[in-house]
């Protein structure tokens, strides 16, 4: 049972999110970015209030460079597919895991961002997830 309802339409754009945000990562990676999406629909905090559908976080203004690239207009591939289906479901690995946030900054990961607690980095990326002040929702699934 998922926990996000989707559309294959919607399955098919958090593929390509996965892809472009995060394809130098690996399949690892790109789940993370997964986690992160999910997180921001299921959580209702912060700056994601009344986010509900894989659309809306997408499409969220400011939220995502890669959906102003060419890059991830490209049709999803089955590797990705696969990924999607995985956040989808609900699976969440650490750092992502309760993460709302990720970047790849040039150099050492600052200590917060959005004023929210560093809590890992994979690769490339860094991940802050809210306190439970901020988004105690993060916590509950």
């Amino acid at each position: 049972m998922p926990v996000v309802q989707h559309t294959t339409a919607d399955l098919n754009l958090l593929a390509r999110l996965l892809r472009a945000e995060a394809e130098g990562e690996g399949q690892q990676g790109m789940l993370m970015v997964g986690n992160v999406g999910i997180n921001r629909i299921r959580a209702n905090c912060s700056d994601f209030k009344g986010l509900r559908t894989v659309p809306q976080m997408v499409y969220q203004e400011h939220a995502f460079e890669a959906v102003q690239k060419g890059y991830f207009y490209q049709r999803a591939r089955e590797k990705e597919r696969r990924l999607a289906r995985r956040s989808l479901a609900g699976e969440r690995i650490w750092p992502s895991k309760y993460s709302l946030w990720y970047f790849r900054p040039p150099g050492n990961c600052p200590p917060t961002w959005y004023n929210q607690p560093l809590v890992g980095r994979y690769k490339l990326h860094c991940f802050y997830q809210p306190t439970g002040e901020t988004c105690e929702n993060i916590y509950q699934f």
